[in-house]
Parts: structure tokens; C-alpha cells; sequence
């Protein structure tokens, strides 16, 4: 069980694991955190935005929409491999998820299929948003796929997590496919690697 870290420590943590950074605004107060807690946290997931270009993907995952208020994750990893941070405590990015999916990866063990949603999953993840349009047709650049690694190693590598806790949303809530185009056992050897 890990209380959220601090934004100044998810700040540091991204850039001190070699990461370009963009602070979006009131990114360290941009949250849903009226709507319930967040915390305690468990893991990193990782999703598609099904957009195009960054400056774009910036502003619907800040935002949101009509339907689901932003922010819809805590950064945004662009093309280039920039992460463009725009929220921080609560995010609207993981929904009704998988209890037992939840239990797999506190225990850090392999996850079961994920097919119930019952859990709230913005409570206990940190969330990073991937431009992509998530068609398995759109390309995921060396340096962006690069970013997704170091950006999940270094939450993982703050609260002593193994890369285990790195999970794909398509893992966590039924009839989600993202992200498209790469595995995320592919994506958890490369943390686990980089954690060493």
C-alpha cells in the first residue's frame, strides 16, 4: 500500500529518470479529487488517446469532455517522447475495473483475465495517456515507446514497485483495447530491465 507521492516527487521522479517534461498550467492542482480519494496507489496504467497530434491530445486529456471531465490521466506522452503533465491527484482515466486485477497487482503476480467491473480504478492508479490513434495501424515511435518505459520505471522505482504494477487498460476493464500496437508484457520486460 503507497500513499500518492508528492507532484514536486512525481515531477522529479519523471525527469530524474531522464524524462523531457512540460508542466501544463495548474497541472499540481488539476484534479477530480471532489469526486472521491485518491490513493492509496498500487500501480501504473497505460492507455491510447485515439487522437492526432500533441498539442490536441494535451487539451482533450486536460479537459475532458461533455461526458467525462478532465483530467483523464496525470501526463501525456507525446510522439517525441515528451510528457506533457496536466493533472495530478484524482484523474479520470482507469473507470470500473477488475477487483481481482487489482489484487493481482498489489501482490505483484500475474493478472487474471480481467472480466467484472467493480472497482474504482482512478482511485489507485497513476495514469499516463499515449497519442495514438489506437487503430494498430498508427506507428509508436523508439522514443515514444522509450518515454512509456522510463515514465513507468520511474513511478515504480519511487515506491518500490517491480514492473509488475505497470499494467495496460485493456488488462484492467473489460472491452478496452488500449494500448493498441505493442504487448504490455513487452512493455514490463523493458521497465523490469530498466529497474535493474
Amino acid at each position: 500500500m503507497s500513499s500518492p507521492m508528492s507532484a514536486k516527487s512525481f515531477l522529479d521522479a519523471l525527469r530524474g529518470e531522464g524524462l523531457t517534461v512540460v508542466e501544463v498550467g495548474d497541472w499540481r492542482d488539476h484534479n477530480r479529487n471532489s469526486k472521491g480519494p485518491w490513493g492509496p496507489v498500487h500501480g501504473v496504467m497505460i492507455h491510447h488517446t485515439v487522437t492526432q497530434g500533441t498539442a490536441n491530445s494535451v487539451a482533450l486529456c486536460r479537459d475532458g469532455r461533455i461526458d467525462l471531465p478532465g483530467p483523464l490521466c496525470h501526463g501525456v506522452i507525446a510522439k517525441d517522447g515528451t510528457v506533457h503533465l496536466i493533472g495530478y491527484g484524482r484523474a479520470n482515466h482507469a473507470g470500473l475495473g477488475d477487483g481481482d486485477v487489482l489484487s493481482a497487482v498489489i501482490a505483484e503476480r500475474t493478472l487474471p483475465t480481467d472480466n467484472q467491473a467493480n472497482t474504482d480504478g482512478n482511485r489507485h492508479f497513476y495514469g499516463f495517456e499515449c497519442v495514438n490513434l489506437g487503430n494498430g495501424h498508427d506507428p509508436w515511435p523508439a522514443v515514444q515507446l522509450e518515454a512509456i518505459e522510463r515514465a513507468s520505471a520511474a513511478v515504480c522505482r519511487h515506491h518500490g514497485w517491480t514492473s509488475r504494477s505497470v499494467i495496460g487498460h485493456k488488462e484492467w476493464q473489460p472491452g478496452k483495447i488500449d494500448p493498441l500496437g505493442f504487448t504490455m508484457d513487452s512493455l514490463r520486460e523493458r521497465v523490469h530491465e530498466r529497474l535493474k
